[in-house]
């Protein structure tokens, strides 16, 4: 059974720790448009309304967001998910597996080869990533095939391929999912850095925003 979560009101400002009224609250307010759409983004990836696409369901999606943000060795931004996932009542043993795996995964990156030409020199090696065997039942295949995407997205973006896209549909990942999926891993790195750069900026303390 999937449970749901009343919504964060800001998720950025959740994770900075901006409250009302405090100068990066100010600063954010000045770019209006981009905060309603970086919090309307949030919302359609982990709140959808209803019919969700069959098969990622939001366990599901708080599952590869846990995953994805340890990956980028985001802690608090990994916490705030893997906390969400623990109230979606996920499946025995997914939250341990997804913390497991996450740790197997690490990397640094980006690696990858380019297509042949000047970029060619820019070629680097990298270790390949599989879920552990005693992690997939936990998992399940669908889930599994989901990981070894989002690594792949977040460390070997070059090594993307109809390949990988196949794996997904192998395991059971039909393209609206797909696309829902690498949607998903891409908002969780621009919210990233997004709470990084604020971070920054809160440990500057801003005299003025005019």
């Amino acid at each position: 059974m999937t449970a749901t979560t009343p919504p964060v009101a800001d998720v950025i400002d959740h994770l900075v720790g901006i409250a009302p009224g405090d100068p990066l609250d100010r600063l954010r307010a000045q770019r209006e448009q981009a905060r309603l759409n970086a919090q309307q983004s949030y919302l359609a990836l982990f709140a959808p309304k209803p019919p969700v696409p069959e098969g990622f369901d939001v366990a599901d999606r708080f599952a590869v967001a846990a995953f994805v943000t340890a990956l980028h060795e985001q802690p608090e931004v990994a916490r705030f998910y893997a906390q969400h996932l623990a109230a979606q009542r996920a499946h025995a043993g997914v939250a341990e597996a997804i913390a497991d795996e996450a740790k197997r995964a690490a990397a640094k990156g980006p690696y990858g080869r380019y297509p042949a030409g000047p970029l060619s020199a820019e070629d680097t090696a990298g270790p390949s990533y599989a879920v552990a065997d005693a992690n997939r039942e936990a998992l399940g295949p669908r889930l599994s095939a989901a990981l070894v995407h989002a690594q792949l997205l977040v460390f070997h973006p070059r090594d993307a391929s109809p390949t990988a896209l196949q794996a997904l549909l192998d395991a059971g990942w039909s393209s609206t999912g797909i696309v829902t999926l690498s949607q998903l891993v891409a908002f969780l790195a621009f919210q990233i850095r997004v709470v990084a750069g604020l971070r920054t900026l809160a440990r500057h303390p801003i005299t003025s925003v005019d």
